[in-house]
């Protein structure tokens, strides 16, 4: 009879301990992280009798939770790459705002300032038309300024963005360390810790949203967390700290690294394979520091060219002068990493600006010679390595010289160049007085007053600074084979063909004609004497706005040429765009393979309400069984309590 009682008795229990299972999924069914548990049960050993093995109930063994490693992995790993691109693409998105399109941007404003020496060349010696031409030119400066100031603000944010997330991540890293520490202690049981396994499972995910890490499972029930290229953040009880500290050579920029044995190792941000901390990096890195890289260039290229085209001319001053420089921008700058050992100073000036690429530069020593990586393309630069004698001397490429001017490198030591990097950022409209502008050529030219053909002049200024103002030229042309060959008659020797639609370029200067000339026609140029109403140098700047002042995009080492000032903002407009829909492209995929992997891993650990309804039911009729079962033994018990009485 105690054998019937005791099977009603762990029935009871078994349904008892299912129902209460069952109920704590249906509570904790909107819980995050949670893992659906099942009561598992098996059959108590049989008692041996004559007749056979008769059952002696059940037994509760454990509460198990629904998990599948590799399911967990694919939605931790999954999600990890989709809070990178998005953290990315949020910020892609605050990028391409800098750049806008219509009256607004850079672009637009170049060519408005292009476009006021067309009404200057009309009228050179207006005051108005002048002061036009200074105004535009301090409102390109300043929408310069303003694009860098708003990638200078983009920057900080990043910064401030990072250095919250990896106070987040040691938090979280503190918390597993502390949960592997409990879930060891109680590994001696003999039962899982559901509730500490799922929260340590629901941390770990967090912590592969902020940066991708690898999970190791050790033999007392704890977890290994590891990050780039094997720096361990997590083993054991003890979690390492994660740090944002200021960039091996710009402080302006945010770098990881991992406090170690007593040390700070850098944490490369390539290893990086996922988590918002890989995206922020990402975008500072590369679509950032592009992005500064393609304002500054245009605005080396475009003040390289409009002071160069300024110098050529004569302003209004008495005497008249070659112009002073319209616009000034930040210089170049060479900044050296943090762990240099060595005293080398090295310099940078740019000799072209039409040729400055859009890209930084690194230089490392290797104790015998310097190596030098374009960091747009990541390749190293022409001639590259260099001795330390050839910097000495100075190295021409991509329209700027690199220069040792003093000192001596330590092998190892590294130098980040940055040729127009910090261009934008201090662009001035510098040129204070309307008569300053230089609108008048150098050069007066004229035609013969005998001439027969229909050739005139269509324009003449100068294009080398270092002209012969006192020169006076005259061109006699002679066509008697049909060539129209030209001779100089005076000044230095020259001889050429002249060709419709092309300059003749001597003694500093170039001269386009309309028409064609016949033989015995003459031109003169000659020094010019009434600045006020010369207009060939205003001209020359309303040129500008066709020519090519600003490399083209992938031009270093190339044939490449050089594109105007509105073709470089469409080219930027065009890199920016690229990125962007790039960025949102791979979030949208991301995303939805993050949650492809995390259905799956919901599908195996998540709680369906209708299958617990469903196991509810049977296990409270399991449990009325049982019930009955014990009610029966009771009863069969006073029946013999009562017949052993009589």
């Amino acid at each position: 009879m105690s054998v019937l009682m005791s099977i009603g008795k762990t029935a009871m229990f078994a349904s008892y301990a299912a129902l209460q299972t069952v109920g704590n999924n249906i509570a904790n069914a909107n819980t995050a992280g949670y893992s659906r548990q099942t009561t598992v049960l098996a059959d108590a050993p049989g008692q041996f009798t004559g007749s056979g093995f008769f059952g002696r109930g059940v037994d509760v063994t454990t509460v198990s939770r629904s998990y599948d490693k590799y399911l967990t992995n694919q939605a931790v790993g999954t999600g990890s790459v989709a809070a990178a691109d998005a953290a990315r693409v949020d910020k892609l998105t605050q990028l391409e705002n800098v750049f806008p399109i219509g009256t607004t941007g850079v672009g637009y404003a170049a060519g408005e300032f292009l476009n006021s020496f067309v009404d200057l060349s009309n009228n050179p010696a207006d005051s108005s038309a002048r002061q036009v031409v200074l105004s535009q030119a301090q409102d390109l400066a300043s929408r310069f300024r303003a694009a860098a100031d708003q990638l200078g603000a983009l920057q900080a944010g990043v910064t401030q963005d990072v250095k919250t997330s990896v106070a987040s991540l040691n938090t979280l890293a503190q918390q597993v360390a502390k949960l592997n520490e409990q879930i060891a202690a109680l590994q001696g049981a003999g039962q899982p810790p559901n509730q500490l396994l799922d929260e340590r499972d629901r941390l770990v995910s967090q912590i592969a949203s902020t940066i991708n890490v690898t999970t190791i499972q050790a033999d007392d029930g704890s977890v290994g967390l590891f990050i780039g290229g094997g720096q361990n953040l997590v083993l054991g009880a003890k979690a390492n700290t994660v740090k944002a500290v200021p960039d091996t050579f710009d402080p302006a920029k945010v770098m990881l690294t991992m406090a170690e044995g007593g040390f700070d190792r850098i944490i490369p941000p390539d290893s990086l394979a996922g988590g918002s901390l890989s995206g922020l990096l990402r975008f500072q890195n590369d679509d950032l520091t592009a992005a500064n890289n393609l304002l500054g260039q245009m605005a080396a290229g475009l003040s390289g060219a409009i002071n160069g085209q300024q110098a050529l001319g004569l302003d209004l001053g008495q005497p008249p002068g070659a112009g002073a420089p319209i616009f000034a921008v930040g210089a170049p700058r060479v900044l050296d990493a943090r762990a240099n050992a060595g005293t080398a100073v090295l310099g940078i000036t740019i000799d072209d600006s039409s040729q400055v690429q859009a890209s930084d530069y690194e230089l490392a020593f290797d104790g015998t010679n310097y190596s030098l990586t374009r960091l747009s393309d990541n390749t190293a630069v022409a001639g590259s390595p260099y001795t330390p004698a050839q910097l000495t001397a100075g190295v021409q490429l991509d329209g700027i010289t690199l220069q040792l001017t003093g000192g001596t490198a330590a092998n190892g030591d590294r130098f980040l160049l940055q040729p127009v990097g910090n261009a934008a950022q201090s662009m001035q409209s510098v040129l204070g007085s309307t008569k300053g502008l230089a609108a008048a050529a150098p050069f007066t030219g004229s035609t013969g007053i005998n001439n027969t053909g229909t050739a005139t002049i269509a324009s003449l200024s100068a294009v080398d600074p270092a002209y012969n103002g006192t020169l006076s030229t005259a061109i006699t042309f002679t066509s008697a084979t049909g060539d129209y060959a030209w001779t100089m008659s005076d000044g230095s020797s020259g001889t050429g063909t002249w060709t419709a639609g092309s300059p003749i370029t001597l003694n500093g200067f170039a001269l386009n004609l309309n028409g064609v000339p016949k033989s015995g026609d003459t031109l003169g140029v000659v020094p010019t004497v009434s600045v006020g109403s010369n207009n060939g140098n205003a001209l020359a700047f309303a040129r500008l706005a066709d020519q090519g002042i600003v490399a083209s995009a992938g031009g270093a080492g190339t044939s490449a040429p050089a594109q105007s000032i509105t073709d470089a903002y469409a080219s930027a407009l065009a890199n920016i765009g690229v990125r962007v829909q790039g960025g949102k492209t791979a979030a949208s995929i991301s995303s939805a393979t993050a949650s492809e992997a995390e259905s799956a891993r919901a599908n195996k650990a998540g709680v369906n309400l209708d299958e617990e309804a469903a196991k509810l039911i049977q296990y409270q009729q399991s449990y009325q069984a049982a019930a009955k079962i014990l009610q029966v033994a009771q009863s069969i018990f006073d029946t013999i309590l009562q017949t052993a009485a009589r």
